[in-house]
């Protein structure tokens, strides 16, 4: 094991005396790490002078915390420039023919160029947080808890691993450094709104749920390195010059996917999108565990969550509430305020959301969103439970008439994301990173159209005209 990691140092070594000669580089490195912890410790004293005036101190207790994380971004921010150039870079300066001619594996050369661009942007954060906390000590502020300075140091190193395996996919699929460092805005931007959530849940408190945000941001970084691995192809560096945007065989290459050379809607049903489907089954069987599961852990959380403030309600209010609960205000005039279209063009909003937060996030993102809906159906059960109801008529009476079409076609929904983002980091040997986004996408289209949206307008016209009666019916 440790032959096969030596040529990675032997990169990895040869990437850090490059970074570390050229003073274009380090100079604005040492510069944002050593400069930024004092401006960011100005920042925070004129915050608290101004926050004292309104006794805030829920927010002065977070903002020591806040400065840390912000203070581990903005270094890996200027180091994205290195990354960017991992490999487009050495093309322009002539230098990548022996790098790729070297007799090393491809995971090889690789994980050295991924290591050195972590591992420096890295380095400059955990400087400028040590900085940072030195000057907060003598300053006599209270330093961060363990457990939320670890959570702080795992997120910059997730952040930094995120970004910086991004970049150096987007330097393997580039042509040159101008189109590298123009895509470097899709790294940065999403980054920083992601960010801005991640300090929402700081400012919050809520620790749990950090945990939960350093382990999204991990799996996708580690997704994001698997992409580059799977689609590293020394021939395509060598051989592509420049990029063109050739619409004509975007649209042929959907299209022949789309079609599949089918001449009736009978024989793209039973061959197009019947081999699509055998193709996604193993995601389909995945996505209804993934169901089970969500389905307990909506059911769980309304129990231990929920249980106590009922538990704490006064007789009065509790018989308040379970008796408007069972009358189901509106009930009656349901059919006349929410109508088939309606339904359905939510239903698919919600399918179309899955997919679209799936994409950005190697369905990671979608899955999630797949298992907050599936959950609320397990939350709103434990909630019937704990008024007094009987949860199961109302459930066989409100949501399985239309249930029995909508369901499936929100699992098949998630199941296509899911098969999305494990076919982009699965290796497609003879076919570029764009032709199997085509391919997918093509693949994604003829399910959803095919088979989802027939499924949720069956699924729309029950709900509004079906359901509502039985539901009245059961709960009088």
């Amino acid at each position: 094991m440790f032959n096969k990691l030596r040529p990675v140092w032997l990169v990895a070594g040869r990437e850090l005396k490059d970074q570390f000669r050229d003073w274009r580089v380090l100079t604005p490195m040492i510069i944002l790490m050593v400069c930024f912890p004092f401006l960011m410790n100005e920042f925070a004293k004129q915050t608290v002078d101004f926050l004292n005036q309104y006794e805030a101190n829920l927010i002065l207790d977070r903002l020591v915390p806040f400065s840390i994380m912000i203070i581990g971004f903005f270094p890996i921010t200027i180091s994205l420039v290195v990354a960017l150039e991992a490999f487009v870079g050495e093309k322009e300066r002539g230098t990548i023919e022996p790098v790729l001619s070297a007799p090393l594996d491809d995971w090889q050369l690789y994980f050295g160029k991924l290591l050195v661009g972590v591992a420096t942007p890295l380095a400059a954060s955990y400087l400028s947080i040590t900085l940072y906390l030195i000057m907060i000590v003598q300053q006599g502020l209270e330093i961060p808890s363990f457990s939320i300075m670890l959570q702080l140091i795992l997120l910059t190193t997730a952040h930094a691993t995120l970004m910086v395996s991004a970049a150096i996919v987007i330097s393997v699929q580039s042509t040159s450094v101008k189109a590298a460092n123009l895509l470097a805005s899709f790294i940065v931007i999403p980054v920083a709104i992601l960010m801005q959530g991640e300090a929402v849940m700081l400012f919050w408190g809520n620790e749990d749920v950090l945990w939960l945000a350093v382990a999204g941001v991990m799996i996708i970084a580690l997704l994001l390195i698997r992409v580059g691995i799977a689609h590293f192809q020394r021939e395509y560096l060598l051989g592509r010059e420049i990029d063109t945007i050739n619409l004509k065989w975007v649209l042929n290459t959907f299209w022949k996917n789309f079609m599949g050379g089918a001449h009736s809607i009978g024989e793209w049903y039973r061959k197009v999108l019947g081999g699509a489907m055998r193709r996604v089954l193993p995601a389909v069987l995945a996505v209804t565990l993934v169901a089970g599961v969500s389905l307990w852990m909506g059911y769980d959380w309304i129990m231990v969550n929920v249980s106590p403030v009922i538990a704490k309600a006064s007789p009065e209010r509790l018989e308040k509430i379970e008796e408007s609960a069972r009358e189901m205000p509106g009930l009656a005039n349901l059919q006349d305020t929410i109508n088939a279209p309606f339904l359905f063009m939510n239903n698919t909003r919600a399918v179309a959301l899955i997919f679209l937060a799936g994409l950005v996030s190697f369905s990671v993102l979608g899955v999630l969103l797949y298992m907050l809906n599936i959950g609320l159906i397990g939350g709103v059960y434990a909630l019937l439970e704990l008024l007094g109801l009987q949860p199961l008529p109302i459930f066989l009476a409100g949501v399985l008439p239309h249930g029995i079409f909508e369901l499936p076609a929100l699992v098949i929904g998630a199941a296509v994301v899911l098969y999305m983002g494990v076919a982009i980091v699965t290796p497609q040997t003879g076919k570029s990173m764009g032709e199997v986004i085509i391919e997918l996408f093509a693949d994604w289209t003829k399910i959803f159209f095919g088979l989802v949206v027939p499924l949720l307008a069956v699924a729309a016209v029950i709900e509004a005209y079906i359901t509502p009666v039985l539901l009245a019916g059961v709960v009088k």
